[in-house]
Protein backbone atom coordinates (compact mmCIF):
# COMPACT_ATOMS: atom_id res chain seq x y z
CA UNK A 1 0.00 0.00 0.00
CA UNK A 2 1.66 3.31 -1.33
CA UNK A 3 1.47 6.89 0.50
CA UNK A 4 -1.51 7.86 -1.92
CA UNK A 5 -3.80 4.63 -1.40
CA UNK A 6 -3.12 5.26 2.67
CA UNK A 7 -4.27 8.72 2.52
CA UNK A 8 -7.19 7.71 0.62
CA UNK A 9 -8.29 4.85 3.14
CA UNK A 10 -7.30 6.95 6.09
CA UNK A 11 -10.29 9.90 4.92
CA UNK A 12 -12.99 6.71 4.33
CA UNK A 13 -12.84 5.79 7.58
CA UNK A 14 -12.72 9.26 8.67
CA UNK A 15 -15.71 9.92 6.83
CA UNK A 16 -17.47 7.15 7.82
CA UNK A 17 -16.94 8.06 11.49
CA UNK A 18 -18.42 11.43 10.82
CA UNK A 19 -21.31 9.51 9.56
CA UNK A 20 -21.26 6.69 12.03
CA UNK A 21 -21.00 9.05 15.12
CA UNK A 22 -23.98 11.21 13.80
CA UNK A 23 -26.41 8.36 14.05
CA UNK A 24 -24.68 7.17 17.59
CA UNK A 25 -25.59 10.79 18.67
CA UNK A 26 -29.25 9.87 18.03
CA UNK A 27 -29.16 6.34 18.65
CA UNK A 28 -27.18 6.12 22.10
CA UNK A 29 -29.04 6.06 25.29
CA UNK A 30 -27.43 8.66 26.62
CA UNK A 31 -27.47 11.28 23.79
CA UNK A 32 -26.97 14.75 24.61
CA UNK A 33 -30.19 15.79 25.76
CA UNK A 34 -30.75 13.25 28.35
CA UNK A 35 -31.20 12.88 31.84
CA UNK A 36 -28.51 10.51 31.79
CA UNK A 37 -25.15 10.91 30.29
CA UNK A 38 -23.38 8.54 27.77
CA UNK A 39 -20.85 6.77 30.64
CA UNK A 40 -23.32 7.05 33.23
CA UNK A 41 -26.18 4.73 31.28
CA UNK A 42 -23.28 2.38 30.33
CA UNK A 43 -22.80 1.86 33.87
CA UNK A 44 -26.76 1.15 34.61
CA UNK A 45 -26.70 -1.12 31.17
CA UNK A 46 -23.86 -3.47 32.66
CA UNK A 47 -25.53 -3.24 35.92
CA UNK A 48 -28.69 -4.22 34.24
CA UNK A 49 -27.01 -6.98 32.86
CA UNK A 50 -24.64 -8.17 36.20
CA UNK A 51 -25.92 -7.62 39.49
CA UNK A 52 -23.74 -7.17 41.86
CA UNK A 53 -20.39 -6.30 39.60
CA UNK A 54 -17.13 -5.99 41.27
CA UNK A 55 -15.75 -2.15 40.34
CA UNK A 56 -12.63 -3.37 38.77
CA UNK A 57 -14.52 -5.59 36.42
CA UNK A 58 -17.03 -2.34 35.54
CA UNK A 59 -13.35 -0.33 34.92
CA UNK A 60 -11.98 -2.74 32.58
CA UNK A 61 -15.28 -3.33 30.67
CA UNK A 62 -15.73 0.52 30.12
CA UNK A 63 -12.04 1.10 29.88
CA UNK A 64 -12.21 3.75 33.10
CA UNK A 65 -9.36 5.00 34.88
CA UNK A 66 -9.63 4.71 38.32
CA UNK A 67 -10.57 8.34 39.38
CA UNK A 68 -12.82 9.12 36.87
CA UNK A 69 -14.67 5.67 37.55
CA UNK A 70 -15.44 6.94 41.34
CA UNK A 71 -16.74 10.26 40.45
CA UNK A 72 -19.05 9.08 38.08
CA UNK A 73 -20.14 6.21 40.55
CA UNK A 74 -20.23 9.04 43.51
CA UNK A 75 -22.76 10.75 40.93
CA UNK A 76 -25.41 7.67 40.52
CA UNK A 77 -24.68 6.98 43.60
CA UNK A 78 -25.47 10.46 44.91
CA UNK A 79 -29.11 9.97 43.20
CA UNK A 80 -29.86 6.99 44.34
CA UNK A 81 -29.46 4.71 41.31
CA UNK A 82 -26.68 2.40 42.44
CA UNK A 83 -25.34 1.43 45.90
CA UNK A 84 -21.55 0.62 46.50
CA UNK A 85 -20.62 -1.84 49.29
CA UNK A 86 -17.96 -4.67 50.24
CA UNK A 87 -17.48 -8.03 49.03
CA UNK A 88 -18.73 -10.62 51.77
CA UNK A 89 -15.56 -13.04 50.29
CA UNK A 90 -12.89 -10.19 49.64
CA UNK A 91 -12.97 -7.20 52.02
CA UNK A 92 -10.83 -5.41 49.51
CA UNK A 93 -13.13 -5.89 46.74
CA UNK A 94 -15.83 -2.96 46.02
CA UNK A 95 -19.08 -4.31 44.51
CA UNK A 96 -21.94 -2.28 42.77
CA UNK A 97 -25.33 -2.73 41.94
CA UNK A 98 -28.18 -1.50 40.64
CA UNK A 99 -31.20 0.30 43.04
CA UNK A 100 -34.91 -0.66 42.17
CA UNK A 101 -34.30 3.72 41.10
CA UNK A 102 -31.63 2.63 39.09
CA UNK A 103 -33.58 -0.34 37.32
CA UNK A 104 -36.25 1.40 36.68
CA UNK A 105 -33.81 4.39 35.04
CA UNK A 106 -32.07 1.57 32.65
CA UNK A 107 -35.61 0.15 31.51
CA UNK A 108 -36.52 3.80 30.26
CA UNK A 109 -33.20 4.21 28.28
CA UNK A 110 -33.21 0.34 27.61
CA UNK A 111 -37.02 1.09 25.91
CA UNK A 112 -36.28 4.26 24.34
CA UNK A 113 -33.11 3.03 22.63
CA UNK A 114 -35.35 0.37 20.78
CA UNK A 115 -37.47 1.85 19.87
CA UNK A 116 -34.91 4.64 18.14
CA UNK A 117 -32.83 1.37 16.87
CA UNK A 118 -36.42 0.00 15.51
CA UNK A 119 -37.38 3.48 13.91
CA UNK A 120 -34.07 3.49 12.05
CA UNK A 121 -34.36 -0.21 10.88
CA UNK A 122 -37.73 0.31 9.39
CA UNK A 123 -36.17 2.87 6.80
CA UNK A 124 -34.78 0.08 5.41
CA UNK A 125 -35.75 -3.13 3.07
CA UNK A 126 -35.33 -6.57 4.91
CA UNK A 127 -32.59 -6.98 2.89
CA UNK A 128 -31.07 -3.82 3.73
CA UNK A 129 -31.36 -4.52 6.84
CA UNK A 130 -29.28 -7.50 6.76
CA UNK A 131 -26.61 -5.89 4.78
CA UNK A 132 -26.27 -3.18 7.08
CA UNK A 133 -26.21 -5.73 10.15
CA UNK A 134 -23.58 -7.92 8.52
CA UNK A 135 -21.36 -5.04 7.93
CA UNK A 136 -21.86 -4.33 11.59
CA UNK A 137 -20.67 -7.84 12.34
CA UNK A 138 -17.55 -7.46 10.05
CA UNK A 139 -16.30 -4.30 11.67
CA UNK A 140 -16.82 -6.14 14.83
CA UNK A 141 -15.08 -9.03 13.68
CA UNK A 142 -12.01 -7.01 12.28
CA UNK A 143 -11.91 -4.33 14.59
CA UNK A 144 -13.37 -5.59 18.12
CA UNK A 145 -12.82 -7.92 20.84
CA UNK A 146 -12.68 -11.51 19.81
CA UNK A 147 -11.95 -14.06 22.38
CA UNK A 148 -15.44 -14.59 22.88
CA UNK A 149 -15.77 -18.66 20.62
CA UNK A 150 -18.65 -17.28 18.33
CA UNK A 151 -21.79 -20.36 18.17
CA UNK A 152 -21.75 -22.14 15.44
CA UNK A 153 -24.96 -23.77 13.98
CA UNK A 154 -24.59 -26.10 10.40
CA UNK A 155 -28.15 -26.82 9.38
CA UNK A 156 -29.90 -27.40 6.03
CA UNK A 157 -29.60 -24.63 3.03
CA UNK A 158 -32.75 -22.49 2.31
CA UNK A 159 -33.90 -20.43 -0.33
CA UNK A 160 -30.89 -18.30 -1.71
CA UNK A 161 -28.09 -20.17 0.34
CA UNK A 162 -26.82 -22.30 -2.77
CA UNK A 163 -26.44 -18.93 -4.88
CA UNK A 164 -24.18 -17.24 -2.13
CA UNK A 165 -22.21 -20.52 -2.22
CA UNK A 166 -21.55 -19.27 -5.82
CA UNK A 167 -20.89 -16.16 -5.44
CA UNK A 168 -18.63 -16.54 -2.59
CA UNK A 169 -16.96 -19.66 -4.47
CA UNK A 170 -16.46 -17.32 -7.13
CA UNK A 171 -15.28 -14.07 -5.94
CA UNK A 172 -12.92 -15.42 -2.95
CA UNK A 173 -11.08 -18.04 -4.93
CA UNK A 174 -10.87 -15.64 -7.80
CA UNK A 175 -9.71 -13.07 -5.60
CA UNK A 176 -7.03 -15.55 -3.59
CA UNK A 177 -6.23 -17.91 -6.84
CA UNK A 178 -6.43 -15.98 -9.58
CA UNK A 179 -9.36 -18.57 -10.72
CA UNK A 180 -11.50 -17.35 -13.28
CA UNK A 181 -15.15 -17.67 -14.71
CA UNK A 182 -14.66 -21.17 -15.78
CA UNK A 183 -14.16 -22.20 -11.95
CA UNK A 184 -17.50 -20.40 -10.97
CA UNK A 185 -19.20 -21.73 -13.89
CA UNK A 186 -18.64 -25.72 -11.94
CA UNK A 187 -19.31 -24.76 -8.86
CA UNK A 188 -23.04 -23.34 -10.25
CA UNK A 189 -23.36 -26.59 -11.95
CA UNK A 190 -22.66 -28.57 -8.61
CA UNK A 191 -25.16 -26.53 -7.11
CA UNK A 192 -27.74 -26.76 -9.28
CA UNK A 193 -27.33 -31.08 -9.01
CA UNK A 194 -27.48 -30.52 -4.86
CA UNK A 195 -30.73 -28.50 -5.44
CA UNK A 196 -32.25 -31.12 -7.97
CA UNK A 197 -31.19 -34.04 -5.76
CA UNK A 198 -32.78 -32.41 -2.54
CA UNK A 199 -35.26 -35.13 -1.94
CA UNK A 200 -32.82 -38.00 -2.38
CA UNK A 201 -31.89 -39.26 1.25
CA UNK A 202 -28.65 -40.29 0.04
CA UNK A 203 -27.65 -36.30 -0.68
CA UNK A 204 -26.93 -33.68 1.56
CA UNK A 205 -25.81 -30.06 1.65
CA UNK A 206 -24.95 -27.77 5.07
CA UNK A 207 -24.39 -24.15 5.46
CA UNK A 208 -22.01 -23.13 7.95
CA UNK A 209 -23.54 -20.04 10.26
CA UNK A 210 -21.22 -18.21 13.00
CA UNK A 211 -23.04 -15.85 15.35
CA UNK A 212 -26.27 -16.42 12.70
CA UNK A 213 -23.50 -15.09 9.74
CA UNK A 214 -23.18 -17.69 6.76
CA UNK A 215 -19.94 -18.17 6.64
CA UNK A 216 -19.24 -21.80 4.53
CA UNK A 217 -20.92 -25.19 3.42
CA UNK A 218 -20.52 -28.78 2.33
CA UNK A 219 -22.17 -31.19 0.39
CA UNK A 220 -22.04 -34.93 0.37
CA UNK A 221 -23.15 -36.19 -2.75
CA UNK A 222 -23.34 -39.51 -4.77
CA UNK A 223 -19.80 -40.44 -6.35
CA UNK A 224 -19.26 -42.53 -9.32
CA UNK A 225 -20.66 -45.78 -7.78
CA UNK A 226 -23.03 -46.57 -5.18
CA UNK A 227 -20.96 -47.58 -2.87
CA UNK A 228 -18.95 -43.85 -2.99
CA UNK A 229 -20.18 -40.46 -1.70
CA UNK A 230 -18.41 -37.59 -2.99
CA UNK A 231 -17.76 -34.51 -0.98
CA UNK A 232 -18.50 -31.24 -2.50
CA UNK A 233 -18.06 -27.48 -2.10
CA UNK A 234 -16.09 -27.11 1.06
CA UNK A 235 -15.99 -23.31 2.15
CA UNK A 236 -14.56 -21.52 4.01
CA UNK A 237 -14.86 -17.38 4.44
CA UNK A 238 -11.50 -15.88 5.91
CA UNK A 239 -13.62 -14.33 9.02
CA UNK A 240 -14.38 -18.27 10.15
CA UNK A 241 -10.68 -19.19 9.90
CA UNK A 242 -9.50 -20.33 13.32
CA UNK A 243 -12.08 -21.71 14.88
CA UNK A 244 -12.35 -25.16 13.89
CA UNK A 245 -15.60 -24.76 11.15
CA UNK A 246 -13.81 -26.47 8.30
CA UNK A 247 -12.88 -29.43 10.15
CA UNK A 248 -16.53 -29.54 11.81
CA UNK A 249 -18.23 -29.53 8.27
CA UNK A 250 -15.73 -31.97 6.88
CA UNK A 251 -16.69 -33.88 10.38
CA UNK A 252 -20.67 -33.74 9.51
CA UNK A 253 -20.02 -34.97 5.75
CA UNK A 254 -18.35 -37.99 6.66
CA UNK A 255 -20.26 -39.05 9.35
CA UNK A 256 -23.37 -38.39 7.02
CA UNK A 257 -22.04 -40.42 4.51
CA UNK A 258 -21.08 -43.52 6.83
CA UNK A 259 -24.36 -43.02 8.29
CA UNK A 260 -26.20 -43.61 5.01
CA UNK A 261 -24.24 -46.97 3.94
CA UNK A 262 -21.48 -45.52 1.70
CA UNK A 263 -18.47 -47.76 1.96
CA UNK A 264 -16.63 -44.65 0.95
CA UNK A 265 -16.04 -40.72 0.05
CA UNK A 266 -13.91 -39.27 -2.28
CA UNK A 267 -13.00 -35.26 -3.00
CA UNK A 268 -11.34 -33.33 -5.53
CA UNK A 269 -9.39 -30.37 -4.35
CA UNK A 270 -5.96 -28.66 -5.98
CA UNK A 271 -2.66 -28.49 -4.32
CA UNK A 272 -2.80 -25.11 -3.91
CA UNK A 273 -5.44 -24.98 -1.34
CA UNK A 274 -2.76 -26.63 1.55
CA UNK A 275 -5.91 -25.64 4.58
CA UNK A 276 -8.48 -27.58 2.91
CA UNK A 277 -5.72 -30.71 2.24
CA UNK A 278 -4.73 -29.75 5.67
CA UNK A 279 -8.24 -30.78 7.23
CA UNK A 280 -8.92 -33.98 4.65
CA UNK A 281 -5.68 -35.57 5.95
CA UNK A 282 -6.57 -35.13 9.35
CA UNK A 283 -10.26 -36.90 8.21
CA UNK A 284 -8.16 -39.63 6.93
CA UNK A 285 -8.40 -39.13 3.30
CA UNK A 286 -5.82 -39.95 1.43
CA UNK A 287 -4.52 -38.60 -1.58
CA UNK A 288 -4.77 -41.38 -4.41
CA UNK A 289 -4.24 -39.59 -8.12
CA UNK A 290 -3.11 -36.21 -9.58
CA UNK A 291 -3.44 -34.33 -13.11
CA UNK A 292 -2.09 -30.95 -14.06
CA UNK A 293 -4.79 -28.97 -16.08
CA UNK A 294 -5.53 -24.85 -16.47
CA UNK A 295 -9.01 -24.94 -17.13
CA UNK A 296 -9.40 -22.07 -14.52
CA UNK A 297 -6.55 -19.69 -15.62
CA UNK A 298 -3.36 -20.22 -13.48
CA UNK A 299 -2.00 -24.07 -13.88
CA UNK A 300 -2.79 -26.08 -11.21
CA UNK A 301 -2.89 -29.66 -10.14
CA UNK A 302 -6.34 -31.42 -9.73
CA UNK A 303 -5.85 -34.07 -6.91
CA UNK A 304 -8.16 -37.17 -6.10
CA UNK A 305 -8.25 -37.90 -2.19
CA UNK A 306 -10.37 -40.71 -1.06
CA UNK A 307 -11.23 -42.14 2.29
CA UNK A 308 -12.10 -46.06 3.12
CA UNK A 309 -15.21 -46.39 5.88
Amino acid sequence: MNDSQLADRVAAVRAFNRLYTGVIGVLDEGPADAEYSLPEARVLFELAHQDPLPVTDLRKRLELDAGYASRLLARLESRGLIVRERSEEDARRQLVRPTTAGRDAFAVLNRRSTDQIGGLLRRFADEDQQRLLTAMRTIGDLVGDRRRDPALVLRPPRPGDLGWVVERHGALYAREYGFNAGFEALVARIAADFLDARTDPGVAFWIAELDGERVGSIGCGRGPDADTAKLRLLLLEPSARGHGVGKRLVTECVEFARAHGYRAMELSTVSVLEAARSIYRAAGFELVAEADFDDWGPKLTDETWRLEF
